[in-house]
């Protein structure tokens, strides 16, 4: 009995053939057997029927329908209903054609009797179907009980109410899971009470009642739409009970109609800190982009990548990516084209932009007529180290594209502003608040004082209008903190973190760059746009929980390291600077901040004496000069803390 149990583990696919030839030889007893039932079992009535005819006509008919039907191809022991119907199918085309041949050989006097009569194969029709539906799912029930490795996992799956049925017998069926499903989960009202193949479908709060009762090894999410809120009271529950978690793809992406293992992937962190997204006026959106030259500069960044994206979906006149990143370049190209064949006119630029020659060429090939300016460095350790390197890059960049912007006649500069912009307390942040400045005062000038600085400029008046964003940290970009903890966690730790109580805003891409757009459609020019950011998170606490999610227990199998807080680096994200104030627009979640105006020419003056410092690389000398543009800023675990005390010292002593 061993030997012939491991052999059906081993050959647990019946070849095609011996199932053809089963079937073939249960529609042969079934045949006998009605006759048996017919004639009351008398046998020598049925000695004298001479039955062999019957049996080779039902035998031939069966064969010829057995393989119009496939009966052979499925797999028996994932029988299901799908089985039963073709093999029932096929069994009641055999009894039509038999029926219409014995009626016939009736009325044509062929015989004196029928060929088979009327009732045999009445009673053979039910009779086959009977002990060829009855077999297969016999072969399933002893399958599961007798073959299948007895330590099965109980699992609850939240959500499948449109496929609950063929999702619980995959899982079930398949041969690399063992699980039994218990019970299902869904948060639809219409749903509570009711079963998917006898599993009682039960609220969340219902079920948390019962959990442990049932010893529910894993809860797997088959519902796509499940609210945010809604995911992370369900997956808090389950890792504070030691319950594991996966997601199930949907039904369409499963490998010809199989679940493998393999296809259940860890909720991933980013599900968790998502909010349902921005609600804009796509129609403005698409009547702004769609007639316009845009260029997108840092274009390979993740937020450059994916304003590409989005605006390749509405097939601008032309899409011009610009980054010095030639890889990069050349990936999202072939992304673009690939994805969207409808956004023929893309253009790849190859150009850094603080190199004024390359942009002046861009600009006299392509004209274009909205500029979205996300290139910039954005790594604070790095740039508190380099802050020369940040000026040429965040601040002379971003002027290069701006004075081009109004030479050129563009309608709209778009600038990727940072949170870390707010009362800046390291080089980067600061960087782009000088570069908000910059781009707020270009916008404002007057048009005699433009002839007096830059004449090249024709006399034209400035008709660019100047709008920034500012964001939060944009969850899985390139830096962020969610990959390096990925990573650590991957190789076994230990997960970094700065501070036990360091915090910060969280968004999503897609959301940050529908903030772009949406900005890009609602600026008058001069405008700062901020997003609500919602709830800060706690830095200890996503890493808790990234490591809970991959299955292991903090502090346990992998260590959380506190290393300190990194140069420039602060506890709390701000969103607004005191002397700023909010407006609302017509979207809750948008709003304008109304800043402290600056004067260009001023603003201009300071800027040049700043980058003179910068291409010299006279770090100290930089700091120093960004401070007096950016009085608020005041730095925090740096080397630069040593200016502010200098300053400090000597606000005292004047006063």
């Amino acid at each position: 009995m061993h030997r012939i149990r491991n052999f059906l583990l081993i050959n647990q696919v019946a070849p095609k053939w011996a199932v053809f030839i089963f079937d073939n030889v249960v529609s042969v007893f079934a045949i006998l057997f009605s006759y048996c039932l017919r004639y009351n079992f008398h046998y020598t009535e049925l000695i004298e029927l001479n039955l062999y005819t019957p049996i080779v006509l039902v035998f031939l008919t069966n064969t010829l329908f057995f393989y119009f039907f496939r009966t052979y191809q499925g797999i028996i022991r994932f029988s299901g209903a799908t089985e039963a119907i073709r093999t029932s199918s096929a069994l009641f085309g055999s009894f039509l054609l038999l029926m219409v041949l014995t009626v016939c050989s009736k009325l044509f006097s062929i015989e004196k009797n029928f060929l088979i009569p009327p009732s045999v194969l009445i009673i053979n029709l039910f009779t086959s179907t009977f002990l060829m539906v009855s077999y297969r799912l016999l072969v399933k029930f002893l399958y599961k009980s007798t073959f299948v490795k007895q330590e099965c996992h109980n699992v609850v799956i939240f959500g499948g109410e449109l496929n609950g049925s063929k999702l619980k017998q995959t899982i079930e069926q398949s041969s690399d899971m063992q699980y039994r499903v218990v019970a299902f989960i869904d948060d639809d009202p219409t749903y509570i009470g009711k079963s998917i193949d006898s599993v009682k479908i039960y609220s969340f709060e219902q079920a948390k009642t019962l959990l442990a009762n049932w010893d529910v090894k894993m809860l797997l999410f088959s519902k796509q739409d499940i609210s945010v809120e809604d995911k992370n009271k369900v997956v808090d529950y389950c890792l504070s009970n030691n319950i594991q978690l996966r997601n199930i793809p949907p039904v369409n992406q499963w490998i010809k109609g199989h679940l493998s293992i393999s296809q259940l992937k860890n909720v991933k962190i980013e599900e968790l800190l998502g909010r349902p997204p921005i609600k804009i006026k796509n129609q403005k959106v698409v009547d702004l982009m769609s007639t316009k030259r845009i260029l997108i500069t840092g274009a390979a960044g993740s937020i450059g990548s994916e304003l590409a994206r989005q605006i390749a979906a509405i097939n601008p006149a032309l899409l011009i990516i610009c980054d010095q990143n030639e890889t990069g370049l050349y990936e999202l190209e072939y992304e673009l084209k690939n994805h969207f064949p409808e956004c023929e006119k893309i253009s790849v630029y190859i150009g850094d932009v603080k190199d004024e020659t390359s942009m002046q060429a861009l600009f006299d090939k392509f004209h274009p007529q909205v500029v979205y300016h996300a290139a910039a460095y954005k790594h604070v350790p790095m740039m508190e180290y380099h802050p020369s390197e940040a000026i040429r890059n965040n601040v002379l960049g971003t002027r290069i594209l701006a004075d081009l912007s109004v030479k050129f006649d563009v309608e709209r500069f778009l600038l990727v502003s940072t949170d870390k912009a707010i009362n800046p307390t390291n080089v980067m942040g600061a960087s782009k608040r000088i570069a908000e400045i910059y781009v707020q005062s270009l916008g404002k000038k007057s048009l005699d004082g433009l002839q007096i600085v830059q004449s090249e400029l024709d006399s034209k008046p400035v008709k660019t209008k100047f709008i920034t964003t500012r964001f939060g940290n944009v969850l899985g970009s390139n830096g962020s903190v969610i990959p390096r903890f990925k990573e650590q966690i991957e190789a076994g730790g230990p997960v970094t973190v700065t501070h036990p109580d360091i915090i910060r805003f969280f968004m999503t891409i897609p959301e940050a760059c529908g903030l772009v757009l949406e900005a890009a459609t609602m600026g008058n020019g001069g405008e700062v746009f901020i997003f609500d950011m919602g709830a800060p998170v706690k830095i200890a606490d996503l890493a808790k929980k990234m490591i809970k999610l991959a299955g292991f227990i903090p502090n346990q199998d992998i260590e959380i390291k506190f290393t300190g807080l990194r140069p420039g680096e602060k506890l709390y994200e701000e969103l607004l600077n005191k002397e700023e104030e909010v407006l609302p627009t017509h979207n809750k979640k948008i709003m304008i901040t109304k800043v402290v105006e600056y004067d260009y020419f001023s603003v201009n003056k300071s800027l040049d004496n700043l980058v003179d410092y910068a291409f010299q690389n006279r770090d100290l000398d930089v700091v120093r000069q960004m401070k007096r543009i950016v009085p608020e800023f005041i730095s925090k675990n740096s080397i630069y803390q040593a200016i502010d005390e200098i300053n400090q010292a000597h606000v005292a002593s004047t006063n």
